[in-house]
């Protein structure tokens, strides 16, 4: 029997050294053996057959997203994804950082100012946001807990001004009373067990809509559980219930803020206005995922 060396079998398998070598050593090839540190090979070996890598879920975009994030690739729809909703949902509530900085601080950890200041809160919650995506991310097939929902608050404001106020209260329930556009919230001591009721009911649906994923958001908005940081856990959980769901996610941008606002407002009285508002959200993330040519 003729035996040929491992860079002759790559070549002809069109399959790096490394991998031939990693065949070797698993047993895959048939008849190879080691002799000192050259691995002999039938010239007539087979190569073996690819196994298919477990999917990580059956929605196409929920396993590319988990995929670059593990890989920690730049410039797919993961890296489009981290500073699109972390820079349009901290610019909702206020942060001053530009979409730029925003950008550069997940690209390189580091931010450059030119002129003028920026709020130390708004770097810390920025790159805080980061770890929220990829917690929806690693966490997107299990269902919505209080865990989950607190775990997104403690890791959004840790580290921040907030985190050092004792009554603030990172990462658990509010402890005062607080209003969002003028409108009254749930009391601190009845926030959990309104949070109980709707998880408890929002977790019974078994394959969530649209409607029904928006009408959880708005449900949970008014709950307001935390003294600060709930529209942007609310808007993770929306973006995370999405992908569990096989539905396209969705960012809300500067240009569809105030009709965010309107359509949560109306919520009781006209569904459409916020249906609208996200679709059309909807529709500008699926522009990305065609041009990273990814099905949905």
């Amino acid at each position: 029997m003729k035996f040929v060396s491992v860079a002759e079998i790559a070549k002809k398998w069109n399959v790096s050294d490394r991998m031939v070598r990693n065949y070797c050593a698993s047993g895959k090839i048939a008849g190879a053996f080691l002799m000192g540190k050259t691995w002999n090979i039938p010239a007539d070996a087979i190569k073996p057959k690819r196994e298919n890598k477990k999917q990580f879920s059956n929605n196409s975009l929920l396993n590319i997203l988990k995929e670059q994030k593990d890989m920690k690739l730049k410039g797919g729809i993961y890296h489009k994804t981290q500073i699109e909703l972390t820079y349009n949902s901290n610019h909702i509530e206020g942060s001053t950082l530009t979409h730029e900085q925003t950008r550069y601080i997940f690209e390189t950890n580091t931010i450059g100012v030119e002129k003028g200041t920026i709020n130390v809160d708004d770097i810390v919650e920025t790159a805080n946001h980061f770890k929220c995506v990829d917690y929806i991310i690693d966490n997107a097939l299990k269902p919505i807990s209080e865990y989950m929902i607190k775990e997104l608050h403690f890791i959004l404001k840790n580290g921040t001004s907030d985190s050092r106020k004792l009554w603030f209260n990172v990462g658990d329930y509010k402890k005062l009373p607080n209003e969002v556009a003028g409108e009254e919230t749930c009391q601190p001591e009845n926030v959990k067990e309104e949070m109980k009721k709707l998880l408890s009911y929002y977790n019974e649906i078994e394959q969530k809509s649209f409607e029904q994923i928006l009408e959880f958001h708005k449900n949970f908005e008014s709950i307001h559980p935390f003294q600060d940081g709930n529209g942007r856990v609310g808007r993770l959980l929306m973006f995370k219930e999405c992908l569990a769901n096989n539905i396209v996610p969705f960012i809300i941008d500067e240009d569809h803020k105030l009709f965010y606002y309107r359509g949560l407002k109306e919520w009781k009285n006209e569904k459409g206005y916020l249906t609208d508002t996200c679709l059309s959200c909807q529709d500008k993330y699926k522009a990305w995922l065609d041009y990273f040519k990814i099905e949905y």
